[in-house]
């Protein structure tokens, strides 16, 4: 299901409902939250692989047919936006073994509240390549759009960035859209809406840590 062009919503199954319920959950332990998180962020990682060119290529089968397919791009990147978008660089290394990945730290500055960007390190060719930018929250957008203008600086183009993200606003996704219109973004949920404090209703809590297990933010050990 696409919500529109450039938003690409997980289909909304049972299953993927029934994970949320779990993962959600404020009594939900480390173990579990951590064990249904990957299993949604692979859904996630694998439909935003979808989104990135691949080259036609024909193969001889063992019977000695030709099969007219596909070949996956390999000029791709993957940028974790540090801490909580490190939950997904285990996975997509399981299903893209050797993809260069880059690194992003922003943290919002606590007198202007706006975010600032604390340090990068990226492949030198990044210019050239597809990049899969992994930032698992997109709430007021302002911690997303930041990570996406490192990487516009790095000469990436905008449609060459495909955002894979759990949970999304819907006034982060409008932000995105206005603001960066050619992004795609792959998301498992679009909540309700964001409260004053800017939190995400019905929500998740911190993801980071969650799945991390840093603070006490609601799962248990």
């Amino acid at each position: 299901m696409t919500t529109d062009h450039h938003v690409h919503l997980l289909p909304q199954t049972d299953q993927l409902r029934a994970i949320h319920t779990i993962i959600r959950d404020r009594d939900c332990t480390r173990e579990d939250f951590v064990f249904y998180a990957r299993r949604v962020i692979r859904l996630l990682l694998e439909h935003g692989l979808d989104l990135l060119p691949f080259t036609k290529k024909d193969i001889t089968t063992p019977v000695g047919a030709t099969y007219h397919g596909l070949g996956f791009a390999t000029k791709i990147c993957a940028v974790p936006v540090i801490r909580a978008g490190e939950s997904m660089e285990g996975e997509l290394r399981d299903l893209h073994p050797g993809i260069r990945v880059g690194k992003i730290l922003i943290q919002r500055d606590k007198g202007t509240k706006l975010p600032h960007l604390y340090y990068k390190h990226l492949p030198d060719d990044i210019a050239d390549r597809h990049v899969l930018l992994l930032e698992p929250m997109l709430a007021t957008a302002g911690s997303a759009l930041a990570a996406i203008d490192v990487l516009l600086d790095a000469g990436v183009g905008e449609d060459r960035i495909v955002m894979v993200n759990f949970l999304s606003s819907p006034e982060g996704l409008r932000r995105v859209a206005t603001e960066r219109p050619h992004v795609k973004i792959v998301t498992s949920a679009v909540e309700d809406r964001l409260n004053e404090h800017a939190f995400m209703i019905p929500g998740i809590g911190d993801f980071g840590d969650r799945f991390f297990g840093t603070t006490d933010s609601g799962a248990k050990k």
